[in-house]
């Protein structure tokens, strides 16, 4: 896609209603914000698509699948973003959820602008990783023709991955080659064709809500809580103590005994609690039951259907 053609894409556009620099600084705010909440709503719009790419994406990993984001530049940043809070927050190995950066892993923190027109990394990089029919591969680009992400989707694609594109255009390449295109339509930028804003926004609420809903499909959650959270600091300790005693309708300290007994295994302490087993037993069951806490436990103790208001009988924030 040559730049004229990169002008006529509706990212591109720029607009005449917005002066932004003679604006006070509170209708600044006001109109910034105004322009990303309706990047949500863009990404509302694409719901459909991106439940059909979270099912595709949870069978994948339920198998021992990977899913591998791809992108340039913020984009790409968003992917990465995602991928290492993936294994604090659900527990999940590292190699389960991974990141492809333009430029490499120096561009997380440096601009290496010409990353992006790497085709041959692209390429490249998704052959080290050995991607195959079992993995998903999700290529992040505004404009839909960044040369870096449309080279990884396309060799992940020869090499029988599920295929996703994410974008703001349709109609672009990126959006016509992958298996499942979520195009989120965030339109002009309030300043002309930083992507950074709107359409970051919109790559951001887009790979948080597909990571979060596969792994729920995977049962790392219980109702809405952290149960496959990883207790690695003070703060996550907290949480963990928190969620169990929620979760197991106990007191702190007798949730803290469990996780101590469970070696900090988030579920494993409910179990044992719930089902009065030891850790050991409490593993057991979990593993019988594909980790679905649920289907070991039963219905959360917490909830208007069960105690007839929405607040945690644990008393949580």
């Amino acid at each position: 896609m040559d730049h004229l053609e990169l002008d006529l894409l509706p990212t591109e556009r720029a607009r005449d209603d917005l002066d932004l620099d003679a604006l006070a600084t509170s209708e600044l705010v006001d109109t910034l914000v105004a322009e990303h909440a309706s990047a949500a709503e863009a990404v509302r719009s694409a719901g459909p698509a991106l439940a059909r790419a979270i099912e595709a994406v949870a069978l994948r990993l339920a198998d021992g699948g990977r899913l591998i984001y791809a992108g340039a530049g913020t984009a790409g940043r968003m992917g990465l973003i995602d991928a290492v809070e993936c294994p604090p927050t659900f527990g999940t190995d590292p190699e389960t959820v991974q990141a492809l950066l333009a430029g490499g892993r120096r561009a997380a923190t440096e601009v290496v602008e010409d990353g992006e027109d790497d085709t041959a990394a692209g390429e490249r990089d998704v052959h080290e990783l050995a991607l195959g029919p079992a993995d998903a591969l999700l290529a992040l680009s505004a404009s839909g023709s960044t040369p870096y992400a449309l080279a990884a989707l396309t060799a992940a694609g020869a090499r029988g991955a599920l295929t996703i594109g994410v974008t703001a255009n349709a109609g672009t390449p990126l959006a016509d080659r992958a298996d499942v295109a979520i195009v989120a339509a965030t339109g002009p930028e309030p300043l002309a064709g930083s992507t950074r804003l709107k359409a970051g926004t919109a790559q951001k609420v887009i790979v948080n809500t597909l990571s979060t809903a596969v792994m729920v499909r995977l049962g790392k959650t219980y109702g809405n809580r952290m149960v496959a959270v990883q207790a690695s600091n003070a703060k996550l300790r907290d949480r963990a103590q928190r969620i169990v005693a929620e979760a197991a309708a106990v007191d702190r300290e007798r949730a803290l005994a469990a996780l101590r007994a469970s070696d900090w295994d988030v579920k494993a302490a409910i179990v044992s609690v719930r089902r009065a087993v030891d850790a050991a037993t409490a593993r057991r069951l979990l593993d019988e039951a594909s980790g679905r806490l649920r289907l070991v436990v039963g219905d959360p103790p917490w909830g208007p259907d069960r105690d007839g208001s929405d607040q945690d009988p644990a008393g949580a924030e």
